[in-house]
C-alpha cells in the first residue's frame, strides 16, 4: 500500500512543483536513505537489478531515495535533474509472468538514473516494461509480485502512468494522488501499442468508445477498497489547499489521519473508515515505513533539499538532504547501527520509537510532538545559512567545500534526529513503567 501526490507548478504556493509519497511496506522491513553518483559506464556493462540483470546504458544520473534493504531500486526518489518518481502495487486481470522481470521499485531507480525529465523517465520505464516484463518478489523476498502504477514528476510536468503485465498507458496531471488500483479511465493520453487490443483479445473490453483502463484492466476479486478511500482523502486534502500547497502541507498531507483522533487502530477491516488514513498503520495491510517531500525547483544553481521521513511519519521528523552532499552512513543503513562502534541507524532508531508508542497503547503524547517540532525548527533556521554559504562556496567554484558543508550538515541534522528519537522513547516506557507500577500499588 502506498501513496503519492503532486503538485504543479500552478497549484502551489510559489509556482513550484511538488511531490510526495508514503511507501508502506511491512512494518519490519528495513527501509534506508540510499544515494548513488552519476556515472559512466563501459560499453557492454549490466545493470544487476533484484531478480534480473539488463544492458546498462552509457551514462547514468545522480539519484537517491529510500530503499527496502533487500531491493536493488527505489520505492520513492530524486534524481539531480529534479526528476521525482514514486511507485504503487495495482491489481490486474492479467496474471504475473512466471519468470522474473523487473519490479516497480528497480524501475523507479532505473527511470531516475535514465531521465532528465519526467516525460523521458516515463519513456524509459515504458520501454523497459514492454521489453522485460515485471515479475518476481516484490512484497517481501520469497512473497508474491505486482503490477505497479508511477507517479512522476518534474519543475515542469507531472504524469500518471499505470501499468498490466507488459502494457502501459499514461497521462499528464496537474493536481493528483497515486494509490494501490487501476484508476485512469478513457483519460489516458498515451499507452502502448496492444494497449487496447490485446483487452479486447482477452473479451475485458467491448465497448466502441475508447478504452476504459480501469473497467478493462482492473482485477474484478481485488475492487480496491484499501485504497479507494486513501485516494479520495487524498483528493479532498489537494483540493482544499489548492493554490496554497508548500512543504508544510504535504508533510501534513502525509501524517494525515483521516477523521480519527490520534493513530487510527493497527487491525484494519475492508469498509473500515479508518482506512481512510494517509499515514497508514494496519498491519498486516501495510504500514508506512519511510516518506518523502520534494519541491522541484526550475533553476538548480543552488543546493536543494528533498525532506526524508522515516517509520511513521506522524511520529518523527522529516530531514532535508542534498543531491549537492553526501547522505550520512546512518541514514543509509537499514540494519540496527549505521557501522561497527556506531549508534542506531536512523531506520533502527525510528523503528523502535514506533514499538514505544505501540506498547503505550498506540498513545504519543504531546511531549514526543513537541521534541521533533522544536528540533525541525532549529533545523530549517539552520538550513537556511548552511545553503546560503553553500551557494557562496559554489559561486567561487569550491564545489568540493560546498559538498562538505552540506555533507556536515545533513550528518549533524541525521545525528540529532537520532538522538530524539532515542531519548523520546525511553522516556515513553519509563512512563509506561510508571503507569504500570502506580496500576499496581
Amino acid at each position: 500500500m502506498c501513496d503519492s501526490f503532486v503538485v504543479s507548478g500552478l497549484n502551489s504556493r510559489d509556482g513550484t512543483t511538488l511531490f510526495a509519497k508514503n511507501s508502506d511496506r511491512h512494518v519490519h522491513e528495513p527501509q534506508a536513505f540510499v544515494q548513488f553518483p552519476a556515472a559512466y559506464h563501459p560499453m557492454g556493462s549490466q545493470a544487476q537489478c533484484t531478480h534480473i540483470s539488463i544492458p546498462q546504458v552509457a551514462e547514468t544520473y545522480g539519484v537517491m531515495g529510500h530503499s527496502p534493504g533487500w531491493v536493488w531500486g527505489y520505492e520513492q526518489g530524486v534524481n539531480e535533474h529534479a526528476v521525482a518518481i514514486g511507485n504503487h502495487s495495482v491489481f490486474s486481470r492479467e496474471p504475473l509472468e512466471n519468470e522474473p522481470g523487473l519490479i516497480g521499485m528497480d524501475l523507479v531507480r532505473l527511470g531516475l538514473e535514465r531521465g532528465r525529465d519526467a516525460r523521458e523517465a516515463l519513456e524509459v520505464i515504458a520501454t523497459l516494461i514492454e521489453q522485460h516484463g515485471q515479475a518476481g518478489s516484490a512484497r517481501g523476498p520469497g512473497e508474491a509480485g505486482y503490477h505497479n502504477a508511477f507517479l512522476l514528476a518534474d519543475p515542469a510536468q507531472a504524469w500518471q502512468m499505470e501499468t498490466s503485465g507488459r502494457r502501459w498507458a499514461a497521462r499528464k496531471v496537474d493536481l493528483a494522488v497515486q494509490s494501490n488500483h487501476l484508476s485512469m479511465r478513457s483519460n489516458w493520453l498515451i499507452g502502448s501499442r496492444d494497449l487496447e487490443s490485446f483487452a479486447r483479445l482477452q473479451g475485458w473490453w467491448g465497448g466502441r468508445d475508447r478504452l476504459d483502463l480501469a473497467a478493462a484492466y482492473r482485477d474484478p476479486d481485488v475492487q480496491g477498497a484499501f485504497s479507494a478511500g486513501r485516494s479520495e482523502r487524498g483528493e479532498n486534502l489537494l483540493e482544499a489547499s489548492r493554490g496554497k500547497h508548500d512543504v508544510t502541507s504535504l508533510v501534513g498531507v502525509l501524517r494525515d489521519h483521516g477523521e480519527t483522533d490520534g493513530i487510527p487502530n493497527e487491525v484494519r477491516r475492508e469498509g473500515d473508515s479508518q482506512q481512510t488514513s494517509i499515514c497508514m498503520h494496519a498491519e498486516p495491510v501495510g504500514t508506512t515505513t519511510a516518506s518523502l517531500v520534494a519541491a522541484l525547483p526550475e533553476n538548480r544553481s543552488r543546493p536543494w533539499p528533498v525532506w526524508a521521513s522515516f517509520g511513521s511519519p506522524c511520529l518523527g521528523i522529516f530531514l532535508p538532504l542534498y543531491m549537492d552532499g553526501w547522505v550520512p552512513d546512518s541514514l543509509a543503513s537499514g540494519v540496527g547501527v549505521a557501522s561497527p562502534g556506531a549508534g542506531p541507524s536512523a531506520w533502527a532508531a525510528f523503528s523502535d520509537l514506533r514499538n514505544a508508542v505501540d506498547a503505550a497503547e498506540g498513545r504519543p503524547d504531546s511531549a514526543l510532538r513537541a521534541s521533533f517540532d522544536a528540533l525541525s525548527e532549529q533545523l530549517e533556521e539552520e538550513r537556511i545559512l548552511v545553503e546560503r554559504e553553500a551557494t557562496a562556496l559554489q559561486g567561487a567554484g569550491e564545489e568540493v567545500e560546498a559538498a562538505a558543508v552540506l555533507s556536515a550538515f545533513m550528518a549533524t541534522a541525521a545525528d540529532r534526529a537520532i538522538d530524539t528519537a532515542v531519548t523520546e522513547s525511553n522516556r515513553l516506557r519509563r512512563s509506561m513503567r510508571s503507569e504500570r507500577v502506580d496500576q499496581i500499588r
